[in-house]
């Protein structure tokens, strides 16, 4: 618990000293008022505005409680109807939060379940007689009183031994499950009964069961993100011969016993299904890290314990570190530090390549790379002058492209031209930040399974320019919290964690030499926009992961490179159609790593009304 505060306090003592040393008093004053003045606002006013907006979501997207007949109706017409077992462990719980989760479950209008509930020796008689009386209302109902409280590991594994069902769903004693709940997850299994994982959306609940608010629209099925945070969470269904295999829930684990299950579960399987619904509601009180996340600080340290495990299970080697509550960032080992190759293409403004090539010499802590410049066609003096500079460099090469500017072909033409095993693209109008950019970028392409990497872009007033690429935003692409600033949380924290996404910006795209052949390359019918996340698309059709690392920090001083023919209205219209001909399943069925359920408008992940 200590280390935790202490690394928290560590946090923030270095990120204003930073601040005050970049921008000075002043700024430094002002981003702190600002700050201050966002958390505080948070609360009151864009809380309520946001939960106005949620409660017109609630009445346009889900079943209204007076049809739960009909709902029941439909579940009678599954042809496939598993059994699911849902457990409770309980220890003095609050009595009217108890009946709630109950009456939650018996209210399903999916009958075929069974409700285990086994009490850790409660200090009070009103929840075992409640419980009782429970059982006897309904044969469903199962509990297990135990002689001592085991902790929640512990009393979930003496719930589970009760378990007779196909499945297993985990619900908390304070908690609630919207009524058609087991529906939707029957419904889902209808289509594929070899799902061995389901998860939802969840929001949260007032202590008093009046308020929803926070709704959490997740991802589908994203690993690297889960190894950030337990973005699952609620509710997550799970195959018992599945949950069996893997030997329940571990002593050791509390407070995050259910992340460490799901580490575990999804080590074997694939068969990952999300339920892009609201179908459970977390209770919001004290006692609670819903309301609060430094209530359990010791479940942040069992996480860490938990990740540990994960990556030496997965032979993965790395460290894993508590960033903040709840939030995690795997740092893997570098296992060879193999050659990069840092692409840069460029026409003339001197100054922005001079800034860039600057700073990559003197910020870099990985120490194999080549840097090659790409010239198209410049023709002022100073340019060449530079070139004059830095050409006895051993670490720069200079080639000339004299072909009209087409950003794919340059690109193309460029990794032909190298032979690293790592391709870095990066735009001249860059300039590194921190140290261990490329080093971020390197530990996550070594892996087999990935096969671009992207990272976390700044305008020069710090405000956040690209933090991964949704698809599908404004009919093609677009960047989430573009012109927020870096302390924004944002949704669920998302710009600040290593995360999977469906694409990335080129303006610092680091891939893998045998990636880049086996797809191809760029297409060249994107000669100006579009080529980007063409590339990345087609990376993910051959099922290599995307990340996002916010760890390798860049400024990027946008729409200030010449030579991209931006001005050549029919061009861009062009690529528009041909990246909307090309990619239109995705661009319909919706980006994977985003939700149906936030807008398509606008890039700050609010919610589609």
């Amino acid at each position: 618990m200590l280390l935790i505060i202490l690394i928290e306090i560590s946090n923030l003592v270095k990120k204003s000293i930073i601040t005050l040393q970049e921008s000075g008093l002043p700024v430094f004053l002002w981003k702190l008022k600002r700050k201050i003045s966002w958390w505080s606002q948070e609360s009151s006013i864009i809380s309520a505005l946001y939960n106005n907006t949620y409660n017109l979501w609630i009445s346009k997207n889900e079943p209204r409680t007076d049809e739960l007949d009909k709902y029941k109706a439909l579940s009678a017409k599954f042809s496939y109807k598993p059994k699911i077992s849902i457990i409770i462990p309980t220890y003095d719980t609050k009595e009217e939060w108890l009946k709630e989760a109950i009456e939650s479950v018996r209210n399903q209008c999916y009958e075929n379940w069974e409700l285990c509930i086994a009490d850790g020796n409660s200090s009070t008689e009103s929840a075992k007689n409640l419980i009782k009386e429970y059982a006897t209302k309904d044969n469903r109902i199962k509990i297990k009183f135990l002689c001592a409280n085991n902790g929640i590991a512990g009393n979930s594994n003496e719930a589970l031994s009760l378990a007779e069902g196909e499945f297993i769903a985990l619900l908390d004693h304070d908690d609630i499950l919207s009524f058609f709940a087991l529906y939707e997850v029957v419904k889902l299994l209808n289509i594929d009964r070899n799902y061995d994982f389901i998860y939802s959306d969840e929001d949260k609940i007032s202590s008093d069961g009046l308020r929803r608010f926070q709704p959490f629209f997740k991802p589908d099925w994203s690993p690297d993100t889960l190894r950030s945070c337990n973005y699952i969470t609620h509710l997550s269904v799970i195959r018992k011969s599945l949950i069996d295999k893997v030997g329940g829930f571990r002593e050791g684990y509390d407070g995050s016993q259910d992340y460490d299950l799901i580490l575990r579960i999804t080590e074997k399987t694939t068969k990952i299904g999300h339920i892009p619904k609201i179908l459970y509601h977390w209770r919001s009180h004290d006692d609670s890290t819903a309301r609060s996340r430094g209530v359990k600080l010791y479940a942040y340290e069992a996480a860490r314990k938990a990740l540990s495990d994960h990556l030496k299970r997965c032979n993965k080697n790395g460290k894993v570190a508590i960033m903040r509550e709840g939030f995690y960032r795997v740092k893997y080992d570098i296992i060879a530090p193999l050659k990069v190759s840092i692409i840069i293409p460029t026409k003339d403004k001197v100054n922005l390549l001079r800034r860039c090539i600057t700073s990559i010499l003197k910020k870099t802590d990985y120490l194999n790379y080549e840097i090659l410049i790409i010239d198209n066609h410049s023709r002022e003096a100073r340019t060449f002058a530079y070139y004059d500079e830095i050409k006895d460099n051993s670490r720069i090469n200079i080639l000339h492209y004299d072909k009209p500017f087409n950003f794919s072909e340059i690109n193309n033409f460029a990794v032909s031209q190298s032979n690293s095993e790592y391709i870095l693209f990066l735009n001249n109008d860059t300039e590194v930040i921190a140290d261990e950019w490329l080093t971020a970028m390197v530990e996550h392409i070594q892996r087999k399974e990935v096969g671009a990497v992207g990272v976390l872009l700044y305008y020069p007033n710090k405000m956040i320019q690209h933090a991964g690429v949704i698809v599908g935003i404004g009919g093609r692409a677009g960047h989430p919290y573009k012109l927020h600033y870096s302390w924004n949380p944002g949704h669920f924290f998302r710009p600040a964690i290593i995360q999977n996404l469906s694409a990335i910006t080129g303006a610092c795209l680091m891939t893998r030499r045998d990636v880049f052949r086996e797809i191809g390359g760029f297409d060249q019918i994107f000669p100006n926009i579009l080529g980007d996340i063409d590339l990345c698309l087609k990376i993910r059709k051959l099922g290599y992961l995307i990340v996002y690392t916010p760890y390798a920090e860049l400024y990027h001083y946008e729409n200030m490179s010449g030579g991209s023919s931006n001005g050549n209205v029919a061009a861009l219209s062009k690529a528009v159609t041909n990246f909307q001909n090309k990619w239109k399943n995705i661009l319909d069925e919706g980006d994977p790593y985003y939700n149906p359920n936030l807008t398509r408008t606008k890039e700050d992940f609010s919610l589609r009304v």
